[in-house]
């Protein structure tokens, strides 16, 4: 450390002062392992007449997290040694493909990812490999997209978000999303699919019908967007689900009726629609809400009348219950992070390169930002309101 602050060798990079440690802890390793192959240390007289000793070295050049660095591997005379650390033929030591995963997940491409790994690790790494080092992901995908899920799930959110995947031409494909809150409280992506042209209910039929044959008996709430059909398609898969509508998909679709200058004031409305303590001063307030608005917006009184069964469920409940479903909010925050990560791309050349993207976005949490998966806060208090509700539903009793 002292030489390296004296003659200014730099941390990183070809001969970085991590680089020569690296190459001496390497070394060091492989030395360690050709002794305990051959039965004793270099130089020890007790290898003598064994009919196997040490015969040289190799040059190799592997790639590590810091960069590449050239090593010598020994060798033996029966050519019978077969080293750990650095495995025959390898040329990355681990660490180094979860590095390239880490980027890929973050949004990087493959063009991004070749460039940084040669400016901040001076790793000469080809396209076709970063590809080859993604592709390992889709086996484990392909596993997650099909494992078994819990029997009973109090609250599942629904959603779909677009992507642009190059199909003959490019076109916006639907990505369907489905989190589950399970009896322990704790959140998971439970499916993700891919469908064809715009949103669906019918494929939302398909795909919900998916998670029941993975073992999903029973949902208790189902929390989604106002897409015609879809409680239909809910209730023909779990027929005793009450289906809530997003409340925030309400309000975004009002507002898209209204002049902006109106916004403040018809937000404040729709909150006390919605924060309203029972279903009785809802509706109360609702039909203040058309008295206002009805003659100069009709469409949006519309958007309310239209799904006011699949509003009012959520009021039922307490408030911590009520900021639970009322919202499919969390769908929305990991769509936000599959936006960050697709953005970079334009577009994918198939529907497996965007799959793989957004898997990795589920697969690799970010530090110190609120992830999808996760234990809920309070939630013993929740699920013993839910259970008055809900009752032997919930044990599967």
């Amino acid at each position: 450390m002292e030489r390296a602050k004296s003659e200014g060798v730099s941390l990183t990079g070809a001969g970085g002062l991590l680089s020569r440690i690296t190459k001496t802890v390497l070394e060091a390793a492989l030395n360690a392992e050709m002794d305990e192959h051959l039965g004793y240390e270099k130089g020890d007289p007790a290898g003598r007449g064994t009919g196997n000793h040490r015969n040289g070295r190799s040059p190799k050049t592997v790639h590590t997290d810091i960069g590449s660095v050239q090593i010598d591997v020994p060798r033996d005379r029966n050519s019978e040694f077969e080293p750990n650390i650095v495995p025959k033929h390898a040329r990355r030591i681990e660490g180094f493909d979860e590095s390239v995963i880490s980027l890929f997940s973050k949004g990087l491409t493959t063009g991004e990812i070749q460039q940084h790994l040669s400016e901040i690790y001076d790793v000469e790494v080809s396209r076709e490999l970063i590809s080859k080092i993604t592709d390992k992901v889709v086996e484990e995908m392909k596993e997650w997209q099909g494992r078994p899920l819990e029997r009973v799930y109090p609250v599942v959110l629904i959603d779909a978000i677009y992507v642009k995947v190059r199909d003959g031409q490019v076109s916006n494909r639907p990505v369907y999303v489905a989190i589950g809150v399970n009896l322990a409280g704790e959140r998971d992506v439970l499916g993700m699919w891919m469908g064809t042209g715009g949103e669906g209910a019918k494929q939302w039929g398909a795909f919900l019908a998916e998670l029941k044959n993975r073992g999903v008996a029973d949902v208790m709430i189902v929390c989604c967007d106002g897409l015609k059909g879809l409680p239909e398609s809910i209730n023909a898969t779990w027929p005793q689900a009450d289906v809530q509508q997003c409340v925030v998909h309400l309000v975004r679709a009002s507002l898209k009726f209204s002049s902006r200058r109106y916004w403040g004031q018809i937000t404040g409305q729709l909150k006390a629609i919605y924060t309203a303590p029972t279903v009785d001063a809802a509706e109360t307030r609702f039909k203040e809400f058309c008295t206002e608005w009805e003659d100069k917006y009709p469409a949006m009184v519309a958007v309310w009348a239209n799904s006011w069964e699949q509003f009012i469920p959520f009021l039922r409940f307490p408030v911590a219950i009520r900021k639970l479903v009322y919202t499919t909010n969390a769908i929305e925050s990991l769509n936000s992070r599959f936006r960050h990560a697709v953005r970079r791309r334009g577009h994918f050349p198939n529907e497996q390169a965007a799959m793989k993207v957004l898997y990795l976005v589920i697969r690799n949490p970010v530090k110190n930002r609120p992830n999808i998966t996760g234990k809920i806060s309070g939630w013993k208090d929740i699920l013993n309101t839910l259970a008055m509700f809900y009752g032997e539903r919930l044990t599967g009793n």
